[in-house]
C-alpha cells in the first residue's frame, strides 16, 4: 500500500521514539493498529458491498462473457472441468455407482490381503531373526566353556 522498506520503517519508529517517549509509544502502536484493523474492515465491507450490487445488477454475467470472448481457451478449459467435475459427481443407485462401489470394495479387500500378507512376512522374518539370534549366542556359550575350562 505505502511501500515502506526496513529502513523507512526505521526511521519512522525512532522519530515516534523521539517525538512521542519510550511511555507513551506502545499506547500509540496500539491506537495504530487499532485504527488499521478498522479502515481493514470497512474496505472490506465496501468491498463485498460492490461485489453484492455487481452480482445483482449482472455485472459478473457481462464480465464472464468478455472474459470467454477474450480468452476462448480458456473458457473452453472451464468448460472441460466443469464436464469433469460432473462425471466425478455418482449417482450411487446408477450403473456406474454400483460399479464404482464394487471396485470400492474389491479395493479394500486387496488392501486388507496386502497388510496381512506383509504382516506374516514381517512374523517370519523376526521368527528367523529370533532363530539365529539364539544360534548365535548357543555359538558363544560354546566358546566360552572350553575358555573357563583353560
Amino acid at each position: 500500500m505505502f511501500d515502506l522498506g526496513f529502513a523507512e520503517l526505521l526511521v519512522i519508529g525512532v522519530v515516534a521514539l523521539i517525538v512521542v517517549g519510550p511511555k507513551d509509544l506502545p499506547v500509540l502502536f496500539r491506537k495504530v493498529g487499532n485504527f488499521m484493523g478498522k479502515a481493514r474492515g470497512m474496505a472490506r465491507e465496501f468491498s463485498r458491498a460492490m461485489n453484492d450490487a455487481a452480482d445483482e445488477s449482472g455485472v459478473r454475467d457481462v464480465q464472464k462473457t468478455f472474459k470467454s470472448a477474450t480468452n476462448p481457451l480458456g473458457s473452453a478449459m472451464d468448460g472441460v472441468k466443469d464436464a469433469a467435475k460432473s462425471m466425478t459427481n455418482l449417482d450411487p443407485s446408477s450403473n456406474t455407482g454400483k460399479l464404482s462401489a464394487e471396485r470400492e470394495a474389491a479395493k479394500k479387500k486387496i488392501e486388507a490381503s496386502a497388510a496381512r500378507a506383509a504382516a506374516d512376512r514381517k512374523k517370519r522374518e523376526a521368527e528367523e531373526a529370533l532363530k539365529k539370534a539364539e544360534e548365535m549366542e548357543a555359538a558363544l556359550k560354546a566358546d566360552a566353556a572350553p575358555e573357563k575350562d583353560a
